[in-house]
């Protein structure tokens, strides 16, 4: 985990295959006097776990919260959480059991996920983990836009392999005050009208962003990576949301 010192409690968590080093830019960015910004790796992501690929989002959704315990975070003192990607699984856990202990939550190119709803519920359970895809087939799935020779170089080097638990297991969620957590929709590879119309139109994977009840907008054009594609623009983001009054 990698902390900068501050005013409030900020933690980003990165999607599939990233862990803690994938915020170094954005962490650049983040002034001490904005936020006491912190970026942890999910259970399943450390390369050197040899329980890794048996990790679920139960044991993820758990690490966020003892991270959150330990930066003192509290009823009283809610943190805001940053979610990238397949991060919005575990911390759509996390918002459902306490959301008395976030602040509010920051979706980059992401957003809440529904009760029933899995990543891959047909990733076969004869593979324990699914590796990063070469590029060219990651980027029918993702947007690469803006991403440099070099940071698909990092991004290739120090990958893990997302656990198949992961991918597979189902959420259950039951608390309608993770609907009450204020938002912010980072809208990068998709823009935030079109975003708006599919949760308006019922879409499944943006059914839920129609039942926030303070929702707040923000269009950042680039590709599905922004912490590494435009990461100072994304850090002030990060950084207007933590800072903004109740």
């Amino acid at each position: 985990m990698t902390t900068t010192a501050s005013s409030s409690t900020t933690l980003l968590i990165a999607g599939h295959w990233l862990g803690a080093w994938a915020w170094d830019e954005v962490l650049e960015h983040l002034t001490p006097t904005t936020t006491q910004a912190s970026a942890m790796t999910l259970p399943g992501l450390h390369a050197d776990d040899p329980l890794r690929a048996a990790r679920t989002l139960d044991d993820q959704a758990a690490a966020i919260l003892d991270v959150l315990t330990q930066l003192g975070v509290s009823e009283d003192q809610p943190a805001t959480l940053v979610a990238h990607s397949g991060a919005n699984a575990p911390v759509s856990l996390v918002l459902d059991r306490h959301p008395e202990l976030v602040d509010q939550v920051v979706w980059v190119d992401s957003g809440p996920m529904a009760t029933g709803s899995a990543f891959a519920p047909d990733f076969p359970e004869e593979l324990k983990e699914l590796a990063l895809p070469p590029f060219d087939v990651l980027a029918q799935q993702a947007s690469l836009e803006g991403l440099s020779p070099e940071s698909l170089d990092r991004f290739r080097a120090w990958a893990v392999p997302e656990p198949g638990p992961v991918l597979r297991q189902t959420l259950e969620l039951t608390n309608d005050a993770r609907h009450r957590v204020r938002t912010t929709l980072v809208c990068c590879s998709m823009p935030s009208a079109q975003v708006l119309e599919l949760a308006r139109t019922g879409h499944p994977m943006f059914a839920e962003v129609a039942k926030l009840e303070h929702v707040d907008v923000v269009d950042l054009p680039t590709g599905h990576w922004p912490m590494w594609s435009r990461p100072l623009d994304l850090a002030n983001i990060i950084a207007s949301a933590a800072s903004r009054p109740n």
